[in-house]
């Protein structure tokens, strides 16, 4: 069974008119009035979530009551058995159904009670309004939601251009204020955000182009809905893969040209853990081997040059690791326990990064990042800046990381830079 891996973008067959009006349409959705706020919590991990991955599994099984849980998994974002070649075949398989299996079992294996395969996608739309259906969330003490596309999402658990609920996600909805953990890997973390949720899009390109409101056939192209995804998280948009896939340029265009000032920027295998979402007591955590990115753009401010291409000051990059705490109604960071402030004492100049954004047109491929960057010029005591260039030109885009006042590295081991908080950022053209 093949269960997707979370690529750049997968593309939907047909449709685009569709999802253009859906997404340009007012929405009842994007109210942050509409959900005042819920007792329960979210897992989020940014896509590539391993099997063996004890820690998330246990977390979300934990929070649905540990051995007794009850785990309903979705995975209506996965194409369903009807585009799946090859649906007969438990080896080669990757569609909802047996995505769906897959996750039960793990989370099985994991420790819950039970998990089950909560039956709706594209071939069973209907059931998303079943009664018999919703009793068999009602049943559940915690939701999975699986990767795939999170349009899928939108298609099947939203009405139309009204964007409101069906009874299954209504449903969902309630068991999270009432208590539930609901969670969810790439699409099922991306489909969480609110307003203007990102459908697609690699980071250069929305830096030269922009954003537009719709879905696009063209996966490079920077997208999102207005209308946003399910709202389980307002605080801030989501983005998934992150280092993966050099995803921090698109992310911070989409959140200037929709006038966001906070960015979660997830890394894979690792989980953003939210409490008391959509609430004066939202508080969130880190937990895997990875990080999550908090992109704060209060201070950003946009420009053009002489050429016309787009430029950002002022921005700041805080990037957390295991264990670390974030109150985002304080916009305060609580590093874990065991981290202290690193001094730096490495003499070494940051090195060159020619693809700050890991280029999928660089047929080397330069895995030094920009976390990589970041950590690097947090390292060293000679550099109070450093810079990193955009693979692609016309024009080539550089970004400036700087140590100004409100940043701080901590580390475990005295050298490294774990966790980074507030280093100055600006994305300007050459």
């Amino acid at each position: 069974m093949r269960v997707p891996t979370g690529a750049r973008r997968t593309t939907l067959a047909g449709g685009t008119a569709l999802l253009l009006t859906l997404a340009l349409a007012p929405s009842a959705g994007a109210d942050p009035t509409r959900h005042p706020g819920d007792r329960g919590s979210l897992v989020l991990v940014g896509g590539g979530l391993k099997s063996d991955n004890t820690q998330v599994y246990g977390e979300i099984i934990k929070r649905a009551g540990g051995t007794s849980a009850r785990i309903g998994v979705i995975t209506a974002s996965s194409v369903p058995a009807s585009q799946d070649p090859h649906a007969a075949d438990p080896d080669q398989c990757s569609n909802s159904q047996c995505n769906g299996a897959y996750y039960a079992g793990l989370f099985e294996r994991h420790g819950a009670a039970d998990a089950q395969w909560i039956p709706v996608d594209l071939d069973h739309i209907a059931h998303a309004d079943s009664d018999e259906v919703v009793r068999q969330v009602n049943s559940m003490t915690g939701f999975f939601f699986g990767g795939g596309d999170q349009y899928r999402y939108v298609t099947t658990l939203l009405h139309g251009s009204a964007h409101t609920d069906s009874k299954v996600l209504a449903a969902i909805r309630a068991k999270l204020a009432a208590g539930a953990v609901v969670s969810g890997s790439s699409a099922g973390a991306q489909i969480a955000a609110g307003a203007d949720m990102v459908t697609g899009g690699d980071s250069y390109e929305g830096l030269r182009d922009g954003s537009s409101p719709g879905y696009f056939e063209d996966p490079s192209r920077l997208g999102h809905l207005p209308a946003g995804g399910f709202g389980f998280l307002r605080s801030g948009l989501i983005d998934t893969h992150t280092g993966a896939y050099g995803r921090e340029g698109r992310a911070l265009r989409l959140a200037a040209d929709t006038g966001h000032d906070r960015v979660y920027a997830l890394e894979e295998n690792t989980a953003l853990i939210v409490e008391a979402p959509r609430t004066p007591h939202e508080r969130l955590r880190v937990l895997g081997p990875q990080g999550v990115a908090i992109l704060d753009l209060r201070q950003a401010r946009t420009g053009r040059s002489p050429s016309g291409a787009w430029s950002l000051t002022g921005a700041r990059y805080t990037y957390l690791t295991d264990g670390d705490r974030y109150d985002p109604n304080r916009w305060r960071v609580l590093p874990d326990a065991g981290k202290r402030p690193l001094v730096p004492t490495s003499a070494s100049p940051v090195p060159a990064n020619p693809d700050v954004f890991h280029s999928a047109a660089n047929p080397a491929g330069v895995p030094y990042s920009f976390l990589g960057t970041a950590r690097a010029l947090a390292a060293t005591g000679t550099q109070r800046t450093a810079t990193a260039r955009t693979f692609e030109g016309g024009p080539r885009f550089t970004v400036t990381f700087s140590k100004q006042p409100g940043f701080t590295a901590w580390t475990t081991d005295g050298a490294t830079a774990r966790t980074v908080t507030g280093l100055r950022l600006a994305v300007t053209p050459e």
